[in-house]
């Protein structure tokens, strides 16, 4: 139809002419149409040729839409991402592998949205999220979870304190030290707690984000135990952060729900967490 030429169509299909003809001969007999007739040395379409390469092209333009839109699926998602995560996890874990999964996609469209571990584990189990991030998984049927990572906390004091300058501080060198908490009901809250002997410590401030601890700790408010992850991420210069013991182990979990096939994407973007954690030069990877 386009060459209206068996030669010229032979060398553009890397085959020979009478290949061309046996083709064009056998799709006439199956179809019961006399498709071309022979005008000199040209082959000239019917008009039954002409409807039926119509029908034809518009089958084909039908292909190639789901060709591009499969080709869409696999380089944007099915809508982008909807990632739910923690707040110390969002500030500092997230931003690090969103840096390298945007080297090979560039275009998708990624959701972050932060609240408490218990919360994001919900958003997973109702499908609002397509994973999550988390530092503690509650007892949830819908959800399963993944350890990524694990850390001992780090005493953070200001960079003034009386104990910046030691390498490591336990839990009675804190004795009476005005103490900056995570939030009542926090995982993590409970476990720092554990470390000290109750009524050790001036409990007058508490905040559900440990960004908001480190900067009030920088602004010599108190002192607290806190994830090492959000600390280095933040590199804030008025605030030194120690080796603290007793230990007390911060941990990062992967979160999936039980009952859902996670599109290829989530894959690729927990593979990009997986090789941040592992990189000994990332900014979240533990101090020397």
């Amino acid at each position: 139809m386009l060459t209206r030429s068996m030669t010229l169509s032979a060398a553009q299909l890397h085959t020979s002419q009478p290949n061309i003809s046996r083709l064009i001969t056998k799709l006439q007999r199956e179809l019961d149409l006399k498709l071309f007739a022979r005008v000199g040395l040209r082959l000239v379409p019917t008009p039954e040729a002409e409807a039926l390469y119509v029908e034809v092209e518009r089958t084909f333009v039908g292909l190639h839409n789901i060709r591009d839109a499969a080709t869409a699926i696999k380089a944007l998602g099915t809508g982008g991402l909807r990632i739910g995560a923690s707040p110390a996890l969002a500030i500092g874990v997230l931003p690090h592998a969103i840096q390298s999964f945007r080297i090979a996609h560039p275009d998708v469209l990624i959701r972050v949205h932060t609240s408490d571990s218990a919360t994001v584990c919900k958003w997973v189990a109702s499908g609002f999220c397509d994973f999550g991030l988390a530092s503690y998984v509650p007892d949830l049927q819908e959800v399963k979870e993944r350890l990524l990572y694990r850390e001992n906390g780090l005493c953070i004091v200001p960079a003034k304190h009386r104990l910046a300058s030691k390498q490591l501080i336990r839990a009675k060198d804190l004795d009476d030290e005005s103490f900056i908490s995570l939030g009542s009901g926090d995982e993590s809250r409970s476990k720092v707690d554990a470390a000290f002997k109750p009524g050790s410590r001036r409990m007058n401030l508490e905040t559900p984000y440990a960004a908001t601890i480190c900067t009030m700790v920088g602004m010599g408010l108190g002192v607290s135990v806190v994830n090492p992850l959000v600390v280095r991420t933040l590199q804030m210069p008025r605030v030194k952060a120690i080796r603290f013991e007793p230990a007390v182990e911060f941990r990062v979990y992967s979160v999936h729900a039980r009952q859902r096939i996670e599109q290829a994407l989530c894959a690729e973007f927990l593979s990009c967490l997986a090789q941040v954690f592992e990189r000994p030069d990332s900014a979240i990877a533990p101090m020397a």
